[in-house]
């Protein structure tokens, strides 16, 4: 069973070169990995490759190459853990687009809570990280809110943790993209 406490610790010892919490680290944070990759995989058609467990090992491998994070706590962790899982699953969707884009509106909701990364929906999830690099760069801050939110299955109260703000703070922030996104998003189409 993880234990926050124990996973900032090993995080903290990792963040000042010890290498060998590594190891102690990855079962400790794996079956929370594993419910961010169920969770953007969830629609996935059975003919793509990308299984919730090459996902995991791919995004740990991404985090544990990293040389510059200072990580902070768990949440952080999870925080980035499912950016580098965006990362993986935009430009897995994105292979499978090029050259078929332009095919109609884009239907997308962020308010659902499932990420559906579907061949049928991938075009939709490109377009929502389109309006999202978008909103990064009128407000750095609710972008952030909104990638830990949605694409990391974050809680207002962690999201709150790993941006050093107050749970009012993101719930508004919360609220206000995900109306700019709204409106962002209606322009190519129709947003749901």
């Amino acid at each position: 069973m993880e234990e926050p406490q124990d996973v900032t610790r090993l995080l903290i010892e990792w963040s000042k070169g010890d290498k060998l919490v590594l190891e102690e680290l990855f079962p400790l944070v794996y079956g929370e990995l594993q419910k961010i990759a169920r969770r953007y995989l969830r629609g996935e058609n059975r003919a793509i490759t990308l299984q919730t467990t090459a996902l995991v090992h791919e995004a740990y491998l991404k985090l544990i190459d990293q040389n510059r994070v200072q990580w902070q706590n768990r949440a952080h962790f999870f925080g980035i853990a499912a950016q580098a899982m965006r990362r993986i699953l935009l430009d897995n969707a994105r292979r499978r687009l090029a050259g078929k884009r332009g095919q109609g509106a884009r239907h997308v909701s962020i308010d659902s809570g499932e990420i559906d990364v579907s061949d049928e929906r991938a075009a939709e999830l490109v377009d929502l990280d389109e309006a999202l690099e978008r909103l990064q760069e009128v407000d750095p801050d609710k972008a952030r809110i909104v990638e830990l939110r949605y694409f990391g299955g974050l809680s207002i109260e962690e999201a709150a943790e790993v941006l050093g703000v107050s749970v009012a703070t993101v719930n508004r922030g919360w609220r206000t993209a995900r109306a700019w996104l709204h409106s962002e998003l209606s322009r190519g189409g129709t947003a749901e």
